[in-house]
């Protein structure tokens, strides 16, 4: 039998200081034996949250015994956490001087070259009239003075650097480039020597956000209705107000850090400090987070620190003519499904030049906080591949203490520069104190996706129709979650929305939206689908979590996948954009299915509704295909019978309060029926049902959900 919680075990106590003969020692176990869990600060804290976690006390103390040696280094060496970061400050092309002389230092970390070279513009592409000197870390460095170079080096200019290595000779772009751009012609990438004459502007502050996070996931590329790659300024003038009227109050921005391959949705990442050119200029970048953030919405970056591109010409790869300088040597350093680079978190310089992103997109672009990608592959060494973490043995198996070090130093960092800064991790193994404070044993994220929820409705409408659905085991799925951490819940992903997959839209109506999603056109597939996906979002929305998210073009059953130009579809961009002119049509159904959204939205705005830390089922009838059940004071019926409406459905009701139909699925405007009052208040009766002295009832149309609310909410 275990010891309570907190409890001494003298025995084991008296067994440690014997086995190391010190008094002292024993002494100092015992004290930390009768310490609670939640006081201690030795990484144990979170198993006062979950006492299950208890028996894996040893890899809690481990990993968290590692930042603190980690960290502790980085302070003896380089005074603070915010110091070390500044690796864009000294490395890449640098305004600075020497010897009084103004001009552009250029640094580049490369331990294993033999020579480097910058070449470009500047030198007419010699790739030998300007040799880097090294230092004794093997950092390289050039001073090009203005008095020599500043009508030659000028903003713009192409630059790469040459490596001599036991690999021969070879260009890259340097590491630290802020921005990188294709010739039209051969697809080569180069690097730019960014130094605008006037630096950018900014006219707004960061916003404060009204009610909780709700998440419009972006890629700019694809934002536009035209067959072509979209620019910042366009989602600027014409995505941005999209998202205003939709009622949420985040952008998530993906496929900003630039990269090779339009196709990979911006995860192959080569360039971690240059902002993509396909959409424009840094200015143009700052110029859209600016006018986001006075228009009252924060800016997410989707950050891929996760793995970096093959690609060696463009990317980080054999940059000094090995295989281990950011990366792992070795099969290690290669994802085995990825095709891409790993990071060796435990080097010096790698948690320099990531850390330095982070700082970097920070102040240089003014993002808000970041979607960290990939987190599962970080902190595992098979990178969770296989795994169905079924037991808490399963998440301390096989770690990188390196990784999760990098990720608790990420978000301390984060936080440091910018308290109100968000950070959310994409983890699909459930691993405990993820979005726990790193004083607890945690790693410091501010929430974690509720990755589990989109698969389980995928699941759900490929195998069960609808009719068959378990709602108590729908109900205790969307609640299971890690009690005490910020979940942001999702119904589908944009991984659903790619080719070879199906959004929940397509699930629900497939080809039937191509001909019938005019207002009028009687089809039962289009009715059904339309129902579900409403009563879907909303159980997502009221129950998953503490902040939603939604994927552009989502929120209105966007009829057709993400397919980017390739050779398989002759480089078409036919399903690399989105169709806004659905949406716009009032005679659409897809115009429906937005407003029905921006009004879910409102519900957080008017009650807050994800900021609510309590829920309970009241009822459930499986026969009758009828949920009932309660976030804070909102109340949710849910009729998922395709047939079987119900007339003065009795349920009963937490107070003794008249409740107002607040909003329902079947409303008009939404494409429904129209077969309920909106704002009819329904009054309590001394009825007792479901365990209560007091109910209420009202008309439960089929394939429905209503929210009710008592006056005072």
């Amino acid at each position: 039998m275990k010891p309570r919680q907190g409890a001494v075990s003298v025995s084991d106590a008296v067994t440690a200081g014997v086995v190391r003969g010190d008094r002292k020692e024993l002494r100092n176990t015992l004290m930390t034996l009768a310490t609670p869990w939640a006081e201690r600060r030795d990484g144990t804290g979170l198993i006062a949250l979950d006492p299950y976690l208890e028996p894996h006390a040893e890899s809690l103390r481990r990993r968290y015994r590692h930042y603190t040696e980690t960290r502790d280094r980085i302070l003896a060496a380089e005074r603070s956490l915010e110091h070390f970061s500044r690796g864009h400050l000294y490395y890449g092309l640098t305004r600075g001087e020497r010897d009084g002389r103004p001009g552009v230092w250029y640094r580049e970390w490369a331990p294993g070259a033999d020579a480097l070279f910058l070449t470009g513009d500047f030198n007419g592409w010699n790739h030998d009239s300007h040799a880097m000197t090294r230092d004794d870390f093997g950092v390289w460095s050039l001073f090009l003075p203005d008095d020599e170079y500043a009508a030659r080096l000028t903003h713009g200019s192409r630059v790469k650097v040459v490596v001599q290595s036991r690999i021969g000779r070879h260009d890259h772009i340097p590491a630290y480039i802020r921005r990188a751009i294709s010739d039209p012609n051969t697809h080569d990438y180069c690097g730019q020597y960014w130094n605008p004459p006037e630096p950018y502007v900014w006219q707004h502050p960061r916003p404060t956000v009204q009610g909780n996070l709700r998440i419009y996931e972006s890629h700019v590329g694809m934002a536009l209705e035209a067959p072509r790659i979209g620019t910042y300024r366009e989602f600027k003038d014409y995505i941005l107000p999209r998202v205003v009227r939709a009622k949420y109050n985040a952008v998530q921005l993906m496929a900003i850090m630039e990269h090779p391959y339009y196709g990979s949705f911006g995860y192959q990442v080569s360039n971690f400090f240059a902002a993509s050119s396909r959409f424009g200029t840094p200015e143009e970048l700052k110029e859209l987070i600016d006018a986001a953030h006075g228009r009252g919405l924060l800016v997410f970056l989707d950050l891929v620190h996760s793995h970096a591109v093959k690609n060696t010409r463009e990317g980080l790869g054999y940059l000094d003519g090995t295989d281990f300088q950011y990366f792992h040597a070795g099969g290690r350093g290669q994802h085995p499904t990825w095709d891409s680079f790993l990071f060796d978190y435990g080097k010096w310089e790698v948690l320099r030049f990531l850390l330095s992103n982070v700082r970097f997109w920070m102040e240089e672009y003014r993002f808000d906080g970041f979607r960290f990608d990939g987190v599962t592959s970080m902190m595992y060494l098979d990178h969770g591949l296989g795994w169905r973490f079924s037991s808490y043995d399963d998440y301390f198996r096989n770690t990188d203490d390196d990784a999760i070090c990098y990720l608790q130093l990420a978000n301390e960092l984060v936080h440091t520069l910018n308290p109100a800064a968000v950070t959310i991790a994409e983890d699909v193994s459930g691993m405990p104190g993820l979005a726990r404070p790193i004083a607890e044993g945690g790693l410091g994220f501010d929430y974690r996706l509720a990755m589990g929820l989109p698969d389980y409705w995928i699941k759900l409408l490929k195998e069960t129709k609808d009719e068959h659905w378990h709602l108590e085991t729908l109900y205790h799925t969307l609640i299971n979650r890690r009690h005490g951490e910020k979940h942001v819940a999702y119904a589908e992903s944009h991984d659903q929305a790619l080719v070879g997959d199906k959004t929940i839209a397509f699930w629900l109506m497939d080809a039937d939206m191509y001909k019938d999603m005019i207002k009028g056109a009687p089809n039962l597939v289009i009715d059904r689908g339309l129902a579900l996906h409403k009563i879907i979002r909303l159980m997502t929305f009221s129950l998953g979590g503490e902040a939603y998210l939604n994927f552009m073009g989502n929120e209105f059953g966007h009829p057709e996948w993400i397919d980017f130009p390739r050779e398989g579809n002759n480089f078409s961009f036919k399903h690399a954009r989105r169709q806004w002119s659905l949406v716009d049509d009032p005679l659409l159904r897809y115009h429906d299915l937005a407003e029905f959204d921006r009004a879910m939205q409102e519900l957080d705005l008017r009650y807050n509704l994800l900021g609510q830390p309590e829920w309970e089922m009241l009822a459930v009838h499986e026969e009758q295909k009828v949920l009932i059940y309660r976030r804070g004071p909102l109340l949710f019926a849910v009729n998922l019978h395709p047939t079987q409406s119900y007339t003065d459905y009795r349920f009963g009701v937490p107070r003794q309060a008249d409740y107002a139909l607040v909003l329902d699925t079947d409303q008009l405007w939404f494409g429904g029926h129209a077969n309920l009052m909106p704002g009819e208040v329904h009054p309590w009766q001394p009825v007792s049902a479901h365990g209560r002295p007091q109910s209420i009832q009202v008309y439960l149309p089929a394939r429905t959900a209503l929210v009710l609310a008592p006056p005072d909410a």
